[in-house]
């Protein structure tokens, strides 16, 4: 998934690259739980309610990228440490930042992301 979704991004992302890139990785009924606080924040649900999503990332990031992942468990819940470098589109300001996500499996595709921010006032008010 990880890869598609690099490949989804490199080819321009919402509206310009195809969602069925990254629709074989979601359970039809996958939930996303972002963090309120972020400018994408809140609960995300089905195939549409992910596609919206990467349409609201895309709104608020410039750049996303994944410089470094580390898969902590890969049974129950997979756990993923990501350390992220993102450039806030609004202000042009650069962070590196960790995030730590825990996705729920069913039946070989993503049924459940729980992702963990460090910090996230900080990615917040880079994105004002």
């Amino acid at each position: 998934m990880y890869a598609a979704e690099t490949q989804y991004l490199a080819a321009g992302g919402p509206g310009q690259a195809d969602f069925a890139l990254l629709a074989p990785y979601f359970a039809p009924d996958v939930v996303l739980h972002q963090a309120d606080s972020l400018p994408y924040g809140g609960v995300w649900r089905g195939h549409d309610g992910m596609e919206r999503f990467f349409v609201a990332m895309s709104r608020t990031w410039q750049s996303f990228d994944m410089v470094k992942q580390e898969f902590l468990a890969s049974a129950g819940p997979v756990v993923v440490q990501t350390q992220v470098r993102a450039q806030a589109r609004a202000t042009g300001r650069q962070l590196e930042f960790p995030i730590l996500q825990t996705i729920t499996v069913e039946s070989g595709r993503i049924a459940n992301v729980r992702p963990y921010y460090w910090d996230t006032a900080a990615i917040a008010l880079a994105c004002r």
